[in-house]
C-alpha cells in the first residue's frame, strides 16, 4: 500500500471508533479486534463477537508511555523503566484504572496496557489520541490468528471496519510478554 492509502485507512478506522464502532486492525503482535476503550457498549459488542465472558479483561494499546498515564492513578516506577528497555511488546497489567469503560477493568480494579510502536497501530493510537481495545481477532477458545488469513470469516463481519494495511502480510506474529505490577513492588510474569 502507498502511504496515502495507509493514511486513509487509518482515517476510516478513526472515524469508525469515533462512531463507537468496532474495528478489525493489525497490531505490534496479532491482529486484534479494536474500539475505544472508554465506550462501554463497544467493549460489549467485542465480548459478544468474541462469545467471550465479560469476566475475562482484555487489553488497551495507546502510543506513548505518556498517555497510558491517562489511564492509571499512579504508574510504578519500574513501569517506566520496563517500557525504555522492553525489547519486544510488552503489556503490562497495572492497578487504579481510570477514564476506561467499567466492563474493560477488571474486578480488581486492574487493566491491562501496552504501548505500541508498530508502525500501524501506533499511528491509528495516535491519531486517535485515547486507548483502543486490543483483543485477539479469534472466537473465544479458538486458536488467535497469527495473521490476517487465519482470520474467520466471522470475525471480519462483525466489526464495523477492517483495515487494509498488513492483510497481506503473512509473518507469523505472536502474542506480547504479559507482566503484572503491584505497587507493593511485586513483580510477576504472566507471559514470556
Amino acid at each position: 500500500m502507498t502511504q496515502r492509502e495507509i493514511a486513509e485507512d487509518i482515517k476510516a478506522a478513526v472515524q469508525t471508533l469515533r462512531q463507537g464502532g468496532l474495528i478489525l486492525y493489525p497490531t505490534d503482535t496479532i491482529w486484534g479486534i479494536g474500539c475505544d476503550a472508554a465506550n462501554e457498549k463497544a467493549v460489549r459488542r467485542i465480548f459478544q463477537l468474541k462469545r467471550r465472558e465479560d469476566n475475562k479483561a482484555m487489553i488497551c494499546l495507546v502510543d506513548s508511555a505518556n498517555r497510558m498515564q491517562r489511564y492509571l492513578r499512579r504508574v510504578p516506577d519500574v513501569a517506566w523503566d520496563l517500557i525504555e528497555y522492553a525489547d519486544k511488546p510488552l503489556t503490562l497489567i497495572l492497578d487504579e484504572a481510570v477514564n476506561l469503560a467499567p466492563n474493560l477493568i477488571a474486578e480488581d480494579g486492574s487493566v491491562g496496557i501496552r504501548v505500541t510502536h508498530e508502525n500501524i497501530s501506533h499511528e491509528l493510537c495516535f491519531r486517535y489520541e485515547r486507548a483502543i481495545v486490543s483483543t485477539s481477532a479469534n472466537i473465544s477458545g479458538e486458536p488467535s490468528p497469527t495473521c490476517f488469513a487465519e482470520i474467520s470469516a466471522e470475525i471480519k463481519h462483525g466489526v464495523d471496519y477492517v483495515m487494509r494495511s498488513r492483510q497481506n502480510d503473512l509473518s507469523k506474529s505472536k502474542p506480547s510478554q504479559i507482566i503484572k505490577l503491584s505497587y507493593d513492588g511485586q513483580i510477576q510474569i504472566l507471559r514470556k
